[in-house]
């Protein structure tokens, strides 16, 4: 979980100069401030990217010279953005002093709510989780207000990060479902208790000292394999998530598509054949794809098999068993059919999705998926590949630990440098 985000920018210019690709652009004169400001922004970026870093070594990355780098680090580190740490060793001649970008310098917070519990982080702005805390949630008569269940969990986390809610420059929270812009209400989660007031984003609003933002639960997985995982570099690609429920992100020229309401993606409802149609999907909060191929069909598919010591643990646990069990066993008839069955049912839904959205790439993220590892993943590929015409690649997500809240801190942590790194003000 501690991988710090990596950044894009790589240009610098001397600061006596007036020449810069953003300079003279509508909105940004190419004024000595700017300059300074862009190159304070890319040292950063370089420092978050390679670690401590010489000012002669952040001279050579930037193009800038060494009187113009030592002017910046001396900027930084009086406005407490860098710190310099240690020096380089093992080469004749004195050591160079070492800069590194100040982990205190603010923090983010990152909040992953389902049925089950509610899980919250802290990192600082290198991306460094630094606190962790764990609630279950409350049972659905428990009468525990949904803003109390989320600043006690933020609250845990702030004290193992042994900070206190002030220091936090921005939270995110993922939730399943999304909320409608246009009702500020929750959609398409009525497993969710408690989450569907129309004013619950004003109350949290009201009882949270920072600004905070909300997201889609699956969407968040997709920002976290695009920044630190098996998405880098693309910016055309659809995540298909199975763990609780069976859901997908969509990534569109670079951005996350959502949709009118927020629904984009929640491909759990989609009528799929091999399954009977489900009826006011929102009410039963299933749908075909999901009662086809969510985890909760893998051990029932199991006791079908004929498959024997099918684990009692909940749905996603037991899913995730069976499949690593399969995955293992090879030579085992009926586990090796549970993986070809399994991956029939979760390319008939796929064909759809990528028949539409011709995707470059489908990442595979989830317990329900990633446990049946590059097995399954195979499988899943030679079965779509009959199944649609669009032949996208498909992979296993590399971010397996918390992926939602990755992808919380990850989003919170992106317009926290925003803020905090922009020198110009």
């Amino acid at each position: 979980m501690d991988v710090p985000h990596r950044p894009l920018r790589s240009w610098a210019v001397e600061e006596g100069q007036v020449s810069h690709p953003m300079a003279g652009t509508a909105g940004t004169p190419g004024t000595p401030r700017v300059l300074r400001a862009m190159n304070d922004r890319t040292a950063l970026d370089l420092l978050l990217e390679h670690g401590p870093l010489s000012r002669t070594r952040i001279g050579k990355l930037t193009g800038l010279s060494k009187p113009t780098a030592s002017q910046l680090l001396a900027r930084l580190e009086a406005g407490g953005l860098v710190l310099a740490t240690g020096t380089t060793e093992g080469r004749p001649g004195p050591g160079a002093q070492l800069y590194e970008v100040n982990p205190a310098a603010a923090y983010a917070a990152g909040l992953d709510v389902n049925p089950r519990r509610i899980r919250a982080a802290v990192a600082d702005v290198t991306g460094r989780t630094v606190g962790r805390h764990e609630l279950p949630a409350p049972g659905r008569r428990s009468g525990v207000p949904v803003v109390q269940q989320v600043t006690d969990a933020l609250d845990g986390a702030v004290k193992a990060a042994g900070l206190s809610r002030a220091d936090i420059h921005r939270l995110v929270i993922g939730t399943p479902g999304a909320f409608d812009p246009n009702t500020g209400r929750l959609r398409y989660a009525s497993h969710l208790p408690g989450w569907h007031s129309p004013t619950l984003l004003d109350e949290l609003a009201a009882a949270l000292p920072m600004p905070f933002e909300y997201e889609n639960d699956v969407n968040l997985v997709a920002l976290a394999e695009q920044r630190l995982g098996a998405a880098r570099s693309h910016s055309d690609f659809v995540l298909l998530w199975n763990q609780e429920g069976l859901g997908a992100a969509l990534v569109l020229g670079g951005r996350l598509h959502r949709g009118w309401t927020g629904g984009a993606g929640e491909v759990g409802f989609l009528p799929v054949p091999g399954t009977p149609l489900v009826r006011q999907v929102t009410k039963a909060n299933s749908g075909g794809f999901q009662e086809l191929a969510g985890s909760q069909a893998v051990p029932r598919l199991a006791r079908e098999l004929g498959i024997e010591d099918i684990p009692q643990d909940p749905y996603p646990e037991a899913a995730a068993t069976l499949l690593t069990r399969a995955a293992a066993a090879p030579d085992d008839d009926r586990l090796h059919r549970l993986l070809r069955t399994y991956a029939t049912r979760l390319a008939t839904g796929l064909a759809s999705l990528v028949s539409v959205l011709d995707p470059e790439l489908v990442v595979l993220s989830g317990t329900g998926l990633t446990s049946g590892g590059e097995v399954l993943r195979t499988l899943i590929q030679a079965e779509l590949e009959e199944l649609a015409a669009s032949r996208p690649r498909l992979v296993v997500g590399d971010v397996h630990e918390h992926p939602v809240l990755r992808g919380a801190l990850e989003s919170a942590l992106a317009t926290t440098r925003d803020e905090v790194f922009d020198t110009s003000r």
